[in-house]
């Protein structure tokens, strides 16, 4: 069962109703190519037109340092009652150097307006680490002193980046307090940019600083428990905190307890995503008791525990924390280890306590046989957490392999692509079957099925299955998924132009990427990460033997805007869509 994000909706209403009151100019989607000054003409006399311009959206159209130059130069003169520069996805085909030079030329003319922010987006823009070089002066200045909400979502800012992010801001906050206007920052949103441990600690540091967070996500940053702690730490200074989404980090057991200690803080707290996050029972236990003491966190209306690898034990301390959170609409547990007696027992308490209503989908859980492997699981971690230090989590975290792959066994490929985990993964590494072992088995469903055409279906399946790994938590699992996954692709498109079957190979990618509904209903539905497969799918696409014509299709329904359903109203891919298409859009400008 699936709800309406009402508190989600609400805040949507609630930002596009401030934008309809106030006034300002929107070139959002119109994909603009502006080079030079000329070519920005138009949006230049947009600029001096209006008479009051309280918020300006460019998003969707490329800017290059002329063109920027141009726009700023009208800022100069029209930008002081700039409230939001809503600048999504603006450097699409740009040069690494153009980007910095940009927006440099922006902030100065922010700056020399004497422009006071309360919004900058500038999500979607991969200008990595060089950008917050042409983004400094402008962050640390008093422009941004009124700053409420900063979204820099997918940048890939990297560790250094992230450390000079964090710089900025605190600049920006000391020279504020100096100049009795403290920032008071509210949004902070930074999703997909690598920050790694180091880039999270530095930007932690900067929270622990503000106390002003009601929001903070970021997602898919390669953060592991040292870094999840430092964040934890730095939060714990905002009691004002709503919203927490930390998804697809590796949390891990003991990021878990680092959360657990400070969300009493959160008094306010209204939604707290962690799913994907490796907590593992142990960590969600300690998740939930935090949750269920007594009259806490009652404004809570959403909590995601989804794939966390949590088993059957930790059924009942979820629900009984759930009990009194009477606002609760949206309770994700899918894709963890609860079997069919964990699943009837959470239904069971979840309608006593009257919360059956927000409970989500359990389709992917896990079956029942799979719980036999906790008390291994149960054993590494209790071993983990008595001998290591934090010298040596800080060292080694990141090579860090799945538990239980020491337990001696041996899998095929049909047994490895029936339960496509990355322990599995790397235990066929270590039995030395190679691309060519998934090359041979995807001949033999073809072959099976006396279709020649069959065999890019069949093989894209099984690169979905790999790929999907892509986006592990842990880096063995993830270099290997990569490197074979290349390989997997170089065959796939070599045997496409051998056979003249671009449009059947395209066609399937499609399907399973899940841009396009297949007409074939035999052939089952997606149970892979797709994000992993987007992922995967950046670095393959820049790739010699990846054809053009698969990269024209794939931008071309990346593009094609989701279609909203009563169950479904913000894409959960929308991110990884974005990052493809980026790159995508910068190998066709080169």
């Amino acid at each position: 069962m699936t709800s309406f994000n009402f508190s989600e909706i609400g805040e949507q209403l609630q930002q596009a109703s401030q934008k309809s009151k106030s006034t300002g100019i929107s070139f959002a989607g119109k994909s603009l190519k502006l080079n030079s000054e000329e070519d920005a003409k138009e949006v230049v006399e947009a600029i001096k037109k209006c008479e009051r311009l309280e918020y300006l959206d460019l998003e969707g159209n490329t800017l290059g340092p002329e063109a920027a130059k141009g726009v700023a130069k009208a800022l100069e003169e029209h930008g002081a009652n700039l409230k939001r520069a809503l600048w999504k996805d603006m450097f699409t085909g740009r040069m690494k150097d153009e980007i910095p030079l940009a927006l440099e030329y922006l902030g100065k003319g922010l700056c020399t307006a004497g422009t006071q922010l309360v919004e900058l987006d500038l999500s979607d823009n991969a200008f990595g680490p060089i950008g917050i070089k042409g983004l400094a002066a402008l962050l640390s200045s008093s422009s941004c002193y009124t700053l409420q909400e900063l979204r820099l979502n997918n940048n890939g800012l990297g560790i250094s980046g992230g450390k000079m992010l964090a710089q900025a801001l605190l600049d920006c906050h000391v020279k504020s307090i100096q100049a009795g206007n403290p920032l008071a920052l509210k949004v902070f949103i930074a999703g997909r940019n690598r920050l790694e441990n180091e880039g999270a600690a530095a930007l932690a540091s900067v929270f622990k600083q503000l106390k002003s967070l009601e929001e903070v996500v970021m997602p898919q940053n390669g953060i592991y428990h040292v870094g999840i702690a430092a964040l934890a730490n730095g939060l714990s200074a905002n009691p004002g905190l709503r919203i927490l989404n930390l998804n697809d980090n590796t949390v891990g057991p003991k990021g878990a307890l680092a959360l657990a200690q400070v969300l009493p803080n959160f008094t306010c707290l209204e939604r707290l995503n962690l799913g994907d996050c490796l907590l593992k029972t142990k960590g969600a236990i300690v998740l939930t008791e935090a949750l269920a003491l007594e009259g806490s966190h009652l404004a809570l209306t959403e909590l995601n525990l989804s794939f966390n690898e949590i088993r059957t034990e930790g059924v009942e301390p979820i629900a009984q924390a759930m009990a009194n959170k009477t606002q609760l609409t949206s309770l994700q547990l899918d894709g963890n280890f609860f079997g069919s007696d964990g699943r009837d027992s959470l239904k069971e308490n979840l309608s006593k306590s009257d919360r059956i209503e927000s409970l989500g989908t359990l389709e992917e859980d896990a079956t029942d046989d799979e719980s036999e492997e906790e008390d291994v699981e149960t054993e590494e971690e209790q071993s983990d957490e008595n001998n290591e230090n934090e010298a040596e989590d800080s060292e080694t975290e990141c090579n860090q392999k799945p538990a239980n792959l020491e337990v001696k066994k041996s899998i095929t490929v049909k047994e490895f692509l029936k339960t496509p985990t990355g322990e599995n993964l790397l235990i066929l590494k270590q039995q030395g079957n190679k691309a060519q072992d998934f090359i041979d088995y995807a001949k033999s469903l073809a072959e099976d099925k006396e279709r020649d055409t069959n065999f890019p279906e069949e093989f894209t399946r099984i690169i979905m299955k790999v790929s999907s790994l892509c986006g592990s938590g842990y880096m063995d699992v993830r270099i290997h998924a990569e490197s074979l996954t290349e390989d997997l692709y170089s065959e796939l498109f070599s045997q496409a132009v051998k056979t003249n079957q671009i449009s059947v190979l395209n066609n399937s990618l499609l399907v399973n990427l899940g841009l396009l509904k297949g007409e074939d209903k035999s052939s089952g539905r997606i149970d892979w990460n797709l994000e992993g497969c987007f992922h995967a799918l950046e670095k393959v696409s820049q790739k010699s033997y990846f054809p053009s014509q698969t990269k024209d299709t794939l931008r071309c329904f990346i593009e094609k805007p989701m279609k909203i359903t009563r169950a479904r109203v913000v894409d959960p891919l929308q991110d990884a869509k974005a990052s493809l298409k980026a790159a995508l859009d910068r190998i066709q400008a080169t």
